[in-house]
């Protein structure tokens, strides 16, 4: 509801602050109730927090069939807005965040509307934040994709923020940053990257691979293992003891001339033959 409104006339809907990706759009549904035939709209807009050097954002008003009714890019800070009959009248309120937005830059918009029966009045704002996008990598070449990314990611404007290539994810790596043109600017000459998936994530969805995974997971007694690293690698061995707090396994070399237990850890092997 209407956080202001002296009189008969009000503005109904929703307001407050959202966060928005750079080059997103936002949207917020609103209605002019008054008992006047006509009103006025009034439009005043801040950004931030460096005002002076802040990007431009889009705010454009809109009615019901989606005619333009105010734009910030327009000279005028106000709309006179026709109530036939006294009817009601519903607006949507366009905002859109600049490709070029740094982390935390704002925008606050306070719509006022003003008639012969009193006056109203929302408040809407937008807050600037990161996007988490999925690069697809050639297939075992993610390390190799994240560091090239991220050596880049030192030149020149700081688009990038951070680069997650995941144990056990193969072929993706996950890039966060504002500019997402730019992000993609800077993978084109990557050997080994390919595209981005289309669309966004964010934290949610990707927050079970920054949660560290015992070394030992899947891994249990009989099963059939290769040993990749130490002085037995390459050597076939079957899995007789799990240590889980110490991620740490004891295995027994199929092709020794005498079965000796040997203690590796879980991230030196890998399971050739689960046990049946």
């Amino acid at each position: 509801m209407s956080n202001l409104a002296i009189g008969g006339t009000r503005l109904v809907g929703e307001e407050g602050t959202k966060d928005v990706r750079a080059g997103a759009t936002l949207i917020w549904e609103f209605k002019l109730v008054s008992n006047s035939s006509s009103a006025v709209l009034g439009f005043d807009i801040s950004t931030g927090p460096d005002q002076d050097n802040a990007p431009e954002w889009n705010v454009t008003l809109y009615d019901a069939t989606g005619t333009e009714i105010w734009s910030n890019y327009r000279s005028k800070s106000e709309a006179e807005i026709d109530l036939p009959d006294n009817k009601p009248k519903d607006f949507k309120l366009e905002v859109i965040c600049p490709k070029g937005a740094r982390y935390g830059d704002e925008v606050s918009i306070k719509v006022i509307a003003t008639a012969h029966d009193g006056s109203s009045t929302l408040r809407f704002g937008a807050v600037a934040r990161q996007s988490i996008m999925v690069l697809k990598t050639q297939m075992d070449q993610e390390k190799s994709v994240a560091d090239s990314l991220m050596s880049k990611a030192q030149l020149g404007e700081k688009d990038i923020y951070a680069v997650f290539s995941p144990p056990g994810l193969r072929g993706y790596v996950f890039v966060e940053g504002m500019n997402t043109d730019r992000l993609r600017e800077k993978t084109r000459d990557i050997k080994k990257a390919r595209s981005f998936v289309d669309g966004e994530t964010d934290v949610d969805e990707i927050s079970h691979y920054l949660v560290p995974v015992s070394a030992v997971v899947g891994i249990v007694e009989g099963d059939l293992v290769e040993l990749i690293n130490g002085p037995f690698k390459g050597e076939m061995a079957r899995v007789q003891q799990i240590d889980q707090s110490k991620e740490e396994i004891t295995v027994e070399l199929i092709e020794a001339m005498v079965p000796i237990p040997v203690t590796v850890k879980g991230d030196s092997v890998r399971v050739i033959e689960k046990e049946k």
